[in-house]
């Protein structure tokens, strides 16, 4: 895989990758594989650099784990309505009772929410849980109104894309024109370096 992944950045001569905090050893040896071409043949790679956001360093899945499809802990945005509701209720949380305070900062439910709202509704939500009286299910619900306001418009073209699958074969086959000139440059230039014109 991180081979795989070196060839998709060293194809397009891409200078800066976004990476999260787990692939930028991925993007070390995409960097080692390039630097170590370059030093037999001379300005054959562009040497990437990665770019790291410190805000969203990992994103806690509904099991409080990183959130990953292959751990099956993440929350798709653009199910249907009921199928998301059951999703974001799925979440995991503790056995602490509807009377009794809860430390938000400990809950799964908490955690997601305060990725996508503002800072003022993260504070709101806060108080609710630091006073009591406040489920998790009452959590989970707002979680839900949360996503369904914050990407309605998203939701709502998605479903549009998804009947009409013609507009995106389209932008796939744009997208695949424009890679392939560079990637083609790229080659042609590599080829040149190691004496293969042929």
């Amino acid at each position: 895989y991180p081979v795989l992944m070196a060839a998709d950045i060293l194809l397009y001569d891409a200078e800066v990758v976004p990476v999260g905090k787990d692939q930028i050893q991925h993007l070390e040896i995409t960097r080692d594989i390039a630097g170590s071409f370059n030093h037999i043949y001379p300005d054959s790679f562009t040497i990437p650099e990665s770019k790291l956001d410190e805000r969203v360093m990992i994103v806690s899945g509904t099991d409080g784990q990183k959130m990953s499809k292959s751990y099956d802990n993440y929350i798709d945005i653009f199910l249907p309505d009921n199928k998301l509701k059951k999703q974001i209720m799925g979440i995991q949380t503790d056995s602490t009772s509807l009377e009794d305070p809860k430390d938000p900062e400990s809950c799964n439910v908490f955690n997601i929410y305060k990725l996508i709202a503002s800072t003022n509704q993260t504070d709101v939500l806060r108080v609710k849980y630091e006073a009591g009286n406040f489920g998790y299910g009452h959590a989970k619900k707002e979680l839900y109104d949360l996503i369904c306001k914050k990407y309605s418009s998203e939701r709502e073209k998605f479903n549009h894309l998804m009947d009409n699958t013609d507009i995106i074969e389209k932008e796939l086959q744009k997208g695949a024109d424009k890679a392939r000139v560079i990637a083609k440059k790229v080659i042609s230039r590599i080829r040149s370096n190691i004496g293969y014109n042929s």
